[in-house]
């Protein structure tokens, strides 16, 4: 009880300690933002790789599960273009299931070296066979020894067992570079909403929402923070 006690208090001690934001930050002119989502995300994109954020292309993927339940987890961008934004997993996988059944889902980015944010959201598509065997042709042996190890998000019965079939997973991508991964998927999100947070010390955040209407065309509007 007494170390159950200790540990609460270090962390609302730590907690309660915590600052954001108190150094220099960017200046977000939303007058001056493009017409359409795409060029700011590559801009900022790139302006906080530079700035030092570490693992910028981390991102944040919200889904719904059959009982309508949200679920959230953290993965990669592979890439952001005219057609969306890009990750990959395996479709037997607990996001791939759910975004099979329900396909609307959303992404955030947080920089917190820039006091960014970015929030995302749209309809998800799987892509084809080929372009997602592609997706994995780029990445690193590891990348593939972690998808031909498969079974994420089924019960795992030991760590042994997993470190046995990761064991034979590296072993066949070192072989095989090409190995087939079959269940391994391409998505591309479709964004409907784009919404970009400039965080200011005074607290006067500015956010900048892109809409997209039904004829395609992008609209632009601030938000309250």
């Amino acid at each position: 009880m007494t170390s159950d006690i200790s540990g609460s208090d270090a962390f609302h001690a730590t907690l309660h300690s915590l600052r954001v934001w108190d150094t220099p930050l960017p200046v977000f002119d939303a007058e001056a933002a493009p017409a359409e989502p795409l060029p700011l995300f590559r801009a900022w994109f790139v302006h906080a790789a530079k700035a030092g954020q570490l693992e910028p292309h981390t991102m944040s993927l919200a889904t719904v599960d059959a009982d309508g339940r949200p679920d959230v987890r953290t993965l990669m961008l592979h890439d952001a273009d005219a057609r969306g934004w890009h990750f990959a997993t395996h479709a037997t996988s607990a996001k791939g299931r759910q975004l099979a059944g329900h396909p609307d889902a959303a992404l955030g980015f947080y920089w917190p070296t820039v006091a960014r944010q970015i929030r995302v959201r749209g309809r998800v598509t799987a892509c084809g066979p080929e372009e997602s065997r592609a997706d994995l042709a780029v990445r690193s042996r590891g990348a593939l020894a972690a998808a031909l190890t498969g079974r994420q998000s089924e019960v795992l019965g030991s760590a042994e067992e997993l470190a046995e079939a990761s064991a034979a997973a590296w072993e066949r991508a070192g072989a095989e570079p090409d190995a087939p991964a079959p269940t391994w998927t391409r998505y591309v999100l479709d964004a409907t909403e784009v919404e970009f947070f400039q965080g200011d010390p005074m607290r006067r955040h500015t956010r900048l929402r892109y809409l997209r209407t039904p004829a395609g065309a992008w609209t632009r509007e601030l938000l309250w923070p």
